[in-house]
């Protein structure tokens, strides 16, 4: 969090479309053999979304893509005309690609080419050499999109996420702005500041990343490993104190952490963020920027979620100096997971700041 092996089902069929696009209408608002031998195949109301839109299309995505990318051969799924305006959902953690179930064909619809691929250590996404170390720290997962897109000749997309993704959106807009057109993060800037977190924050604050200290020792790497779907369930409900999920919501994303280097990026990514994992000296010189907490200057929508515990208080005024551009903010009536628990909102403010 800021802070999947996956079943191949039909996506949005051609008649399915044709209803939601029917109903989704805009409205004015604010190296090695390992390498070499893998083959690359591509085998409250909301702004700019009609809330009429037939639940019944948005129950499944189609089958998942592999596209090989930087070191990663990456699973993903793709709505959309593949001539449309590109927007890249990136999921955070203990979540996958389902989080966006709602929100993709919502965009495919208003004819954005959609794409949703599993981070690093999720899902299909596989890394392509045993020996490419297994990092998880945050400039990495820039470069895997950076990689992404360029396997998929996707220029400037509008990248939207949450948690892991709001982080990685928000590297990629500030050091690589000519790559991104637009933004729209949760939580706000997410770019983490190792030295920064090395200091305390009050109780109440702690208390609440209390699997980070978990994962920081051996037992919390067995108990990821032996837990990883009753953790997860447990995050999940103390994110989204509001968020009534059932099973089988839970069961289609908790198949993502089957992958067998699930459990070393999620201890990695928490352990790096408080200075206690290292990180590969090929990303020192991203790092040190980062350090400098870049602003943002690129088209941006925020979004909190009010019952999220992670929002910081003032509305967004917390981290509004580091977006220099067009902006604009939203709270929602929600927890952690917005795109998941307020698609029609999520939706909205992607369609929103593709107009700034």
């Amino acid at each position: 969090m800021s802070g999947p092996t996956h079943s191949r089902r039909h996506f949005l069929g051609a008649a399915a479309a044709a209803v939601a696009a029917a109903r989704f209408g805009a409205r004015n608002s604010e190296g090695d053999g390992e390498r070499d031998g893998a083959q690359a195949r591509s085998t409250s109301r909301t702004p700019g979304v009609d809330p009429t839109v037939d639940s019944a299309i948005r129950t499944s995505f189609g089958p998942v893509k592999q596209i090989n990318a930087g070191d990663l051969s990456v699973g993903y799924v793709e709505a959309g005309p593949a001539n449309g305006q590109a927007v890249l959902l990136l999921h955070g953690w203990p979540y996958d690609i389902h989080s966006y179930i709602e929100v993709a064909p919502l965009l495919a619809a208003k004819e954005y080419r959609v794409i949703v691929p599993y981070l690093r250590g999720h899902g299909t996404t596989r890394f392509l050499s045993s020996k490419t170390p297994r990092n998880a720290q945050q400039s990495a997962f820039a470069v895997d999109v950076i990689a992404l897109m360029d396997a998929l000749k996707i220029d400037r997309p509008i990248l939207a996420g949450y948690d892991w993704g709001s982080r990685t959106g928000d590297i990629i807009a500030a050091l690589w702005p000519e790559r991104c057109k637009a933004l729209i993060s949760v939580t706000g800037y997410l770019i983490a500041n190792v030295e920064a977190n090395k200091m305390p924050s009050p109780p109440k604050n702690e208390w609440a990343w209390w699997y980070q200290y978990y994962f920081a020792t051996e037992r919390g790497v067995l108990g990821l490993e032996k837990y990883r779907r009753d953790l997860a369930n447990l995050v999940w409900r103390f994110n989204s104190p509001t968020w009534k999920f059932d099973e089988a919501t839970f069961d289609r994303t908790a198949a993502a952490f089957g992958n067998p280097d699930y459990v070393g990026i999620v201890i990695d990514n928490y352990r790096w963020r408080l200075g206690l994992a290292k990180g590969e000296r090929q990303y020192d010189a991203l790092e040190k920027r980062l350090a400098a907490a870049p602003v943002i200057a690129v088209p941006t929508i925020t979004i909190d979620g009010a019952h999220d515990p992670f929002t910081p208080p003032g509305n967004g005024s917390a981290y509004r100096k580091k977006f220099t551009g067009k902006y604009a903010h939203r709270t929602l009536d929600v927890g952690h997971n917005v795109p998941q628990e307020a698609p029609h909102a999520f939706a909205g403010a992607v369609v929103d700041v593709d107009r700034f």
